[in-house]
């Protein structure tokens, strides 16, 4: 066991950390084998959504993520499972747009050449 305090304060975060990482590993085996069991858009959305979740918090590569929905899919298609894409509602009430009144930008006045500075002759 760690003496320094902050030595100390780093184990226990270590601690909450790896609870916290396997639980969500756990989430994504336990939906990923739901949805093997049962087939269906419900299983495959929440297996696919637990992937998302685990890289967002960094505990799965991207690409180990991509692979396994692959497959998720693929299992998806042979067992004849579609998702449904989910179309947003439109806003009920809706502001209606004001006009803000924007400044015209300012017309830049053309590039004047600053006469160059005489040089004086080096001694010799």
């Amino acid at each position: 066991m760690p003496i320094i305090k902050s030595a100390v304060k780093r184990a226990k975060q270590t601690i909450v950390r790896r609870e916290r990482n396997i639980a969500t590993k756990k989430a994504v085996k336990e939906a990923t084998k739901a949805f093997l069991a049962t087939p269906s858009a419900a299983t495959l959305s929440a297996a696919q959504s637990a992937i998302d979740t685990a890289v967002k918090k960094n505990i799965l590569e991207k690409n180990t993520a991509a692979r396994r929905k692959a497959l998720l899919s693929k299992k998806a298609k042979e067992a004849g499972v579609k998702l449904t894409a989910k179309k947003a509602a439109p806003k009920a009430a809706a502001k209606p747009a004001t006009k803000v009144a924007t400044k015209p930008a300012a017309k830049k006045a053309p590039a004047t050449k600053k006469p160059a500075a005489k040089k004086t002759p080096a001694k010799k």
